[in-house]
């Protein structure tokens, strides 16, 4: 399985209810690629401290890297993932992507 892991440093101007639509954008394409298995997403609730600069984060879970591949150049995706990135605080500066293969 892959954890597709996003954390996200949004623009101040991005309310909850924008990053909400963002967020079950993604949610949506559970319903329309194969190979997801989650997807979630919310605030960094940690009392420690060390979320640098990152508010927010998105979690999918993929059953394999080819799954995780598709869904990387999928146009719904890539929509979705523009969105992000014009809604991060210094665009893709703004974001951090990491992988774990477990």
């Amino acid at each position: 399985m892959i954890l597709h892991t996003v954390l996200i440093r949004f623009k101040s101007s991005v309310d909850k209810a924008q990053k909400k639509e963002i967020f079950e954008a993604i949610v949506a394409l559970k319903d329309r690629l194969s190979g997801i298995t989650d997807v979630r997403y919310g605030p960094n609730v940690s009392p420690e401290g060390l979320g640098g600069s990152f508010q927010d984060a998105l979690v999918v879970t993929f059953e394999n890297i080819e799954a995780r591949d598709a869904y990387l150049v999928h146009a719904e995706h890539v929509a979705v993932g523009e969105r992000i990135v014009a809604s991060a605080d210094g665009g893709l500066a703004g974001l951090l992507v990491f992988d774990l293969d477990i």
